[in-house]
Formats: C-alpha cells, structure tokens, sequence
C-alpha cells in the first residue's frame, strides 16, 4: 500500500480525473484520523455533461470512495443533505483538503458548504416531533421491561438513535449515522450527549438500563416531555404508484 494516502489520491486523480474542475480529500486522512487501513473519500467536480454519482472502487490495495457531481448535480446533492439534516457533502467540502482547484471551482463549492452549515438544518416540524416522542417513550417503556438481554440490546440501540435525532434537532444541530452519530451528538450537547453514549455503553457492559433511560427521559423532558395517551396520527398521503394508476384508469 502507498505510504503516503494523500499522495496516493493524487495519483488516482491524475489517472482517473485528468479534467476535475475539483477534486477533495475527505473523511479520516484530511482530519488526520486515518489508519492504515482507511479508506479514501474523494469528492469530485466534474463539468456539466457529465454524470453524477457515488462510487466504490479499489485503488493500489486502498479502497476509495468517490462521490462524483457536476455543478447542477452539486447542489441537488446539497439540498438532499440539508433537507436529510445530515449534510454529509456539506463537511467533506467544508473540512476536506483540495488536491484540485481550477479557477476557483473548489473554493466556490466550499463556500457554498460553509453557509449551509452555518445555517443549520431546517428544524423538524411538530407532527414529527411528537412522533419521536411517542416512539422514544414507547421505547423506554420496553428497554425497562426487557428481560431478553438481546431484545434489550436492540431496544437500547433504537432509544440512543431516537434520543440523538431529538437532541441534534433541540439543539438546531446536524444529525450524523455510524460514527457520526457519537460525533455529531457530542457537538451538539456534550454534557447530554455523553450522558447518552455512556448509558449505551453501560448497558451493552452490564445489561443494566438504568443509566441509558434516564438520560433518554432527560432529553425527553427537553422536547415536551414522553407521550402516550392523546398522541395522534394523521395519514397525509397515499402512494405514488396507487395515485399514478387511479389516474390512469379513471
């Protein structure tokens, strides 16, 4: 394997996008968190014409990530973040190293990633709010009654995701999956973020749930408090593909 990833994505990049208007370095070796064995996460700009897309491929034993766009393509994937409230390009071109800048392409992407997170993700509506709620407390009730050590796993997994997505969006905060879930969470509250985390832990350690679920109901009393009875659901649509055929056949 190259000794040098950054060197390496250089060399893919000559190989494979000679014509980048763009081209960064994301993820754990732009942040210096890179093992030996991490991968390469390379956002691509390419000109219009082109095709968007996202794409796994090995290269010199290392494998790479690519996340290729056009400028359109770009802001599509853009707005997809924002409105997933993940912004997940959004920190590669904001935190990334640039290997290729033409004309100023790189920087004009950054500055565009650096407003959206500045801004924020756009908060949850209500309806949704009480939704997770209703499911986090639902939760809660069953991670104190589990007596199935497996069950209790699951159950814990599910409260520190729904507890997390409550937290970040209390907090205007963006929400992360995998490993970004921790790091996310802590950013957006450390002192209830760990609270979380550590009773996960805990838990998973010793099977005792006390820890996670009162730090879950802290962050429950934050947002309104559990919701069991009076909580209700309106049905605001039906399937695309049922209306499409209705259409169709009067």
């Amino acid at each position: 394997m190259h000794a040098d990833p950054i060197d390496q994505a250089r060399c893919l990049v000559h190989s494979r996008f000679p014509d980048a208007l763009s081209v960064v370095l994301a993820g754990s070796t732009a942040t210096g968190r890179a093992t030996a064995s991490s991968d390469l996460d390379l956002a691509v700009l390419i000109e219009d014409g082109g095709v968007t897309y996202r794409e796994t491929i090995r290269f010199e034993e290392r494998v790479v990530e690519l996340f290729v766009h056009t400028p359109i393509g770009l802001l599509e994937l853009f707005a997809a973040d924002v409105a997933a409230r993940r912004a997940v390009l959004q920190n590669m071109y904001a935190s990334g190293f640039v290997l290729v800048d033409s004309q100023g392409a790189a920087g004009r992407a950054r500055a565009l990633a650096e407003a959206d997170l500045r801004e924020g993700p756009p908060p949850l509506e209500p309806e949704a709010v009480d939704t997770k709620r209703y499911g986090l407390t639902d939760a809660l009730d069953d991670l104190g009654d589990a007596g199935d050590p497996i069950e209790r796993l699951a159950v814990a997994g599910y409260v520190v995701n729904a507890a997390a997505e409550l937290l970040c969006d209390h907090h205007h905060a963006w929400i992360g999956g995998g490993k970004w879930l921790p790091r996310r969470l802590l950013e957006a509250d450390p002192e209830r973020g760990a609270a979380l985390l550590d009773g996960h832990h805990h838990l998973c350690g010793s099977g005792d749930p006390a820890a996670l679920i009162g730090a879950a109901s802290e962050v429950l009393d934050l947002v309104g408090g559990p919701l069991r009875e009076g909580y209700r659901r309106a049905w605001h649509g039906i399937n695309e593909s049922v209306s499409a055929a209705r259409r169709v056949h009067g």
